[in-house]
């Protein structure tokens, strides 16, 4: 069922711009040569240094048009000299030829997506003089500068195209400004979620308008003595800061709760129809192909909004109970309305949460993603939407669904982590076989379709390439069984450092923990590794815990291995990815048997021909940096640490993080809930014990693991006459290493290698 993508609230909009037509390269493009004939990565070529980070180029977010001619995307590289990264939309040919810029290269432009009748190509840019962050560009039409759609919807649409439905609060005032602009911000506190295409947008530019911090909040005693001199910030809820984000204000008036409603309107400027008005909020309204019925998801009891709040409110101040805190609960169910409006009929009461509702072709059913419990694996379900038992297609998998939706022909699309893999996958609902169509060593980041589902571009990036965007067959013989077939690459953006750059592969290999568990591991070799001689090695221990190292480029392993070193890195149980047994199995007991998975994975590369286990390190950043304290207080087996976004007090850390709700949930309460847990699992309570030198690295604006917890631990050391540097980054978030300012990001690569080069090497 053709749906429109989810447009994205960014801060400030823009201009506008001419698309280049497709044709000939322009002088700015990759050549068409390079594109079709691109080489893989060479095995040859010099190291890989920080200042290379500068030349690299990523690309994320495709979109194709529905008649599948054209993959929209959008293309991320580094002005050095600014200190900045820079995003515009370029597409291509899904038939092969020359990329092209679609956006002005003066202003930043993201997230492309096509409208459901490919008239305007819609992306999201910072443009000055316009009204919020949505531009457009018509394709039915030569040339013409970018403009903003007035009242174009946004939402899911039936078959014939001719009007899309969504959920909005009926009146903005209710919501309140600030909060919510923030709701429609990814990655905001309550904000909107990634686009199911699984590549979420850039992080948003956001700040706050002046004067709004300092001025008292609803429910406030205390008010500035003159307010003309007051400067200063006052809070009396939380939330009231969050990583990228800074401080919050809290409110300015009493809470008002308005529930979103189900609107639906037409795509000829007319005014939005308003198809419900329930003290309820209806969430993922999606229409069925003949237009006729909407299946949305809502509180199971139908209870309104502000009852639900009041019970969160009530049970957020009590102390933690296994009985209550742990029982099986029915959060959320199915339901279908009429176009019309009327009273809605329950389709689905299942255990725990629903979402990522999509109609068969022939609406008779309905595809859902299951999650009875926060701790069991999420299924894929499909249900009559007249009723009866709900067909579980993903029954005994190990691995979970992220965003499936139904085909034309009536065969699933299932996108899924594979481990450290991600892999799109073919479900057929009557027969229950599933088949990997797209798949390998590699992982996937965000894919779009044509229309008639017989294309799929997906941008795709493994250990040793860096992204880049592909294009198969779903359906190369036309006989509605999906293969994934004539798989070629539709851009060379990065090719010129491919050929200038020896990327470093990784041997992967895999060993029982603790328990039986399988738990799967990576060793990296240093460029121009020769056969027979010994070389350090670094084991890095990713963030989350609940995340995972991927089958993907990474510039921090590509920046060890170019120095010098071999790199092991694993992803111990408490990673996504495998299933969410293995996910939760360190839920209370974090630092056991994934510190021993971290040490059996360093016994095995120790006995390695090629690997000096008198010079190894360890480091690792936010989980991975709380686990490096923990390592050097356990062991001193490392030779050299390196501690990033660290933590090393669980009761400072709760206090000053935005992210209560962890610990909350993976240490079963609260600190005065749970002493015990709290401080028996910070490394400061071992800090006697480290001997390792230490290099530790942390951002002053990191809300996430604010700065002081590291204060803390390079305090302990230096006191102890333990050699540490602290090196502390300004303007820099949680996310430094990932999307902070380019120099600082390339400086820390650097003194990476300055530390464990230091220490390690002979």
């Amino acid at each position: 069922m053709p749906r429109l993508p989810f447009l994205l609230f960014l801060a400030a909009p823009l201009t506008a711009q001419n698309p280049a037509p497709i044709g000939p390269p322009a002088p700015d493009t990759p050549s068409a040569a390079a594109v079709s004939n691109a080489p893989a990565p060479r095995a040859s070529g010099r190291a890989f240094t920080p200042g290379d980070w500068y030349k690299l180029t990523t690309l994320s977010t495709p979109a194709m048009s529905p008649d599948g001619k054209m993959v929209a995307f959008t293309v991320t590289t580094i002005v050095e000299r600014e200190n900045k990264r820079h995003s515009e939309v370029w597409a291509v040919p899904t038939s092969g030829g020359a990329p092209v810029r679609y956006t002005s290269p003066g202003y930043e432009s993201t997230s492309p997506r096509f409208s459901p009748d490919g008239k305007y190509l819609f992306f999201t840019s910072t443009r000055p003089g316009g009204r919020g962050a949505t531009w457009a560009l018509r394709m039915d039409q030569p040339g013409g500068e970018a403009t903003q759609v007035d009242n174009y919807p946004v939402g899911s649409v039936p078959k014939d195209r001719s009007f899309a439905v969504f959920t909005d609060v009926v009146d903005s005032s209710a919501a309140g400004g600030l909060a919510r602009a923030m709701q429609n911000v990814p990655g905001a506190p309550g904000g909107a979620r990634p686009s199911s295409s699984g590549s979420p947008p850039l992080p948003p530019s956001f700040s706050l308008p002046p004067g709004v911090l300092n001025v008292p909040p609803f429910g406030a005693i205390t008010k500035p003595q003159e307010a003309a001199r007051f400067d200063g910030r006052q809070f009396v809820d939380v939330p009231y800061k969050a990583n990228g984000f800074g401080f919050l204000p809290n409110a300015r008036s009493a809470r008002a709760i308005a529930p979103r409603q189900i609107f639906t309107q037409k795509f000829d400027s007319s005014k939005r129809v308003q198809v419900t008005n329930a003290r309820y909020s209806h969430r993922e309204a999606t229409v069925s192909p003949d237009g006729k019925w909407i299946a949305f998801v809502a509180d199971a009891q139908l209870r309104p909004d502000s009852v639900v709040q009041q019970v969160a409110d009530s049970l957020a101040k009590l102390p933690y109970d296994a009985l209550r805190d742990e029982a099986p609960r029915n959060d959320r169910d199915i339901f279908v309305i009429s176009i019309s409006g009327g009273t809605p009929r329950r389709v689905a009461s299942l255990q725990g949460d629903e979402s990522g509702l999509d109609w068969s072709p022939d609406g008779k059913k309905i595809l859902f993603v299951s999650r009875a419990e926060r701790t069991k694996n999420a299924r894929l379900m499909l249900m009559d939407v007249s009723g009866g038992a709900p067909q579980n297609l993903t029954n005994g998998w190990q691995y979970e669904p992220a965003f499936a939706e139904f085909l034309p022909g009536g065969d699933v699309l299932m996108s899924a982590e594979i481990g450290a893999r991600t892999a799109l996958f073919t479900v057929n609902p009557k027969s229950g076989q599933m088949r990997e169509t797209i798949g390998g060593r590699r992982v996937i980041r965000g894919y779009a379709h044509n229309e008639k589902a017989t294309q799929v571009a997906f941008i795709v990036t493994s250990v040793n390439s860096p992204t880049e965007l592909h294009i198969a067959d779903l359906d190369s013989r036309k006989d509605g069984k999906y293969d994934g077939k004539n798989e070629r690459k539709l851009t060379a953006f990065n090719d010129t450092l491919n050929a200038e750059i020896a990327w470093s592969d990784a041997e992967k290999f895999a060993f029982q923990g603790v328990g039986g568990l399988t738990v799967e591991g990576w060793v990296m070799k240093p460029v121009g590794y020769q056969p027979g001689k010994k070389y350090p090695l670094v084991l890095y221990i990713h963030g989350g815990p609940h995340s995972r190292y991927e089958e993907a480029w990474f510039d921090e392993f590509q920046n060890l291995a170019g120095a010098g070193f071999m790199v092991l890195y694993t992803n111990p149980r408490g990673s996504s990815g495998s299933g969410a047994e293995f996910t939760f199995s360190t839920r209370g007991r974090w630092f056991a048997e994934d510190y021993q998975d971290l040490m059996q994975a360093s016994d095995i590369a120790a006995k390695r021909p090629d690997v000096d286990s008198t010079r190894m390190g360890v480091t690792g950043g936010s989980y991975g940096g709380v686990m490096t304290a923990w390592v050097t207080s356990h062991t001193n087996r490392f030779k050299a640490a390196e501690a990033d976004r660290m933590i090393s007090n669980w009761w400072s850390w709760y206090g000053a993080s935005d992210a209560q709700m962890l610990t909350e949930f993976e240490f079963f309460g609260r600190p005065w809930d749970n002493p015990a847990m709290y401080d028996s699992l910070s490394p400061i309570r071992y800090v006697n014990r480290v001997k390792t030198p230490t290099l530790m690295v942390q951002s002053e604006e990191d809300h996430r693991t604010p700065i002081n917890d590291a204060e803390q631990w390079f305090m302990a050391l230096r006191k102890r006459g333990v050699p540490v540097e602290f090196v502390r980054y300004p303007r820099s978030t949680h996310d430094l290493s990932r999307t902070g300012e380019p120099w600082l990001l390339v400086d820390r690569l650097g003194r990476l290698r300055q530390w464990f080069g230091y220490w390690l090497k002979p």
